[in-house]
């Protein structure tokens, strides 16, 4: 395993601790459609569903993990959170988030979740 894949699956363990301690419900890990990967997909109390995405840095040489989400990425997650909600048949309120972990070099971090980070529309 890369290092960068140790690093991505460091953030999603954290990110998954911090989705369990606000009450949610992690239903999906590593969720696949074609080539897109959903990283988290957890249910609030409500059964709204929560698309996550999970960015990780070790270090802002890249830029904030924030901003590592591009317009297409965007798509392509609502791509496949739109095959997931026929695949479960949920037809319900959905929400995209991001959650941004920086990780420090004493080993603490730095987690930023973004809520309703974007709004893909129509998919």
């Amino acid at each position: 395993m890369t290092d960068r894949q140790k690093t991505g699956q460091l953030g999603e363990a954290i990110a998954k601790a911090h989705l369990l301690a606000l009450g949610l419900e992690v239903v999906a890990e590593g969720y696949r459609y074609k080539r897109v990967e959903l990283d988290l997909i957890a249910r609030r109390e409500d059964g709204c569903l929560l698309f996550v995405e999970v960015k990780t840095r070790r270090g802002l040489a890249w830029g904030h993990p924030s901003g590592a989400v591009s317009a297409t990425k965007e798509r392509n997650i609502a791509k496949a959170a739109s095959a997931y909600m026929r695949e479960v048949n949920h037809d319900w309120e959905v929400r995209f988030d991001i959650i941004a972990i920086l990780l420090h070099k004493d080993g603490s971090h730095t987690l930023e979740h973004i809520e309703d980070a974007f709004f893909p529309g129509l998919f």
